[in-house]
């Protein structure tokens, strides 16, 4: 007789499939219905006329304030690492974790300085929270998802690292850790990879009605959060005063993060590109500001790998409802 977890596998795996299916349907879920009250979304915007990048200090405030808040979610791989099929390689910043100019797991914002026309610009960088998540309709697992605040996270108990995310963020931001996560537990020598980090927008604090740490840390005022309308007319309105430019509103088809600068924002772009050409800085976590980005998930090969990661998607589905409901 098939045992009742057995039973609730199958019946999961069955919605599972389908759900991974519905991967093959393009835009598979609409900025309307990612935030189902739209007066519940907010927004941010960060002016980067306002940010100095806390020069007085060692670190900016934002950054310390995010990594002490976070600090009891950063990962504890299991040592040795290993590199796991069908890879040849991990990756690792566990030995790195006080790296705070760049995102990594142990890291999710960061402050990027450049130099535009002879003038320093500060420019605080974390997840955007795209209105439609490229990273939320692709996720194999299952694992991402958007809050009703338009927030978007990543379920750090059972993501198995798989980098989808990362592969179709048009920032690429989301960051790996091998050797923590649920697929330790399951298949530790196969597919997975660790689990992937990102800033989440402090929903639960948000989920509270407070703030979240980036703003009330900052001493300059320069991040704000609130009804994502008033943000954008506030950034519009501050744009309009200082003669500037807004970034993240029409990006990768609208975020939740508006960037106010007196400096055109494709300047900035060739500064940051620039930079890491100069310093041969070929590691993951410092994002362009490309004002024209094309959507990954246009790309056919993302649609066919959707294809091939459906039937995954749906064991993993049942997978992780049966191991939640043994919780």
């Amino acid at each position: 007789m098939i045992d009742e977890n057995r039973r609730m596998f199958f019946k999961k795996a069955t919605v599972g499939l389908a759900s991974g299916a519905m991967l093959l349907t393009p835009k598979t879920l609409s900025a309307n219905e990612s935030v189902q009250d739209k007066s519940n979304k907010i927004g941010s915007y960060i002016d980067l006329s306002l940010c100095d990048g806390c020069k007085d200090f060692d670190t900016p405030k934002c950054v310390t304030a995010c990594r002490d808040k976070n600090s009891i979610h950063f990962p504890e791989p299991q040592l040795p690492l290993k590199p796991y099929w069908p890879r040849k390689n991990y990756e690792d910043w566990s030995t790195k974790r006080d790296v705070t100019n760049r995102l990594t797991p142990y890291n999710w914002t960061f402050v990027e300085k450049v130099s535009v026309n002879g003038e320093d610009v500060y420019i605080p960088r974390r997840c955007m929270h795209c209105d439609n998540p490229s990273c939320m309709n692709l996720c194999p697992f299952g694992t991402i998802e958007k809050s009703k605040e338009g927030l978007v996270s990543i379920d750090r108990d059972y993501c198995m690292g798989g980098a989808k995310c990362r592969d179709v963020c048009p920032w690429g931001i989301p960051s790996r850790q091998a050797g923590v996560g649920l697929y330790m537990k399951l298949i530790p020598s196969f597919a997975g990879g660790g689990v992937m980090y990102k800033c989440d927008g402090c929903v639960d604090l948000v989920s509270k009605n407070e703030l979240p740490m980036c703003q009330t840390s900052c001493p300059k005022n320069a991040i704000k959060f609130g009804n994502f309308e008033e943000i954008k007319a506030q950034a519009k309105a501050r744009a309009n005063e200082i003669n500037g430019h807004l970034y993240g509103l029409d990006q990768a088809g609208g975020t939740g993060t508006i960037y106010i600068s007196k400096v055109p924002f494709e300047d900035i772009n060739k500064a940051i590109e620039d930079d890491k050409i100069a310093k041969n800085d070929k590691l993951n976590g410092r994002p362009h500001m490309k004002v024209n980005i094309e959507d990954k998930m246009d790309d056919t090969q993302n649609w066919m790998m959707a294809a091939l990661i459906a039937p995954i998607a749906g064991i993993s589905v049942a997978a992780i409802a049966v191991h939640k409901s043994k919780k």
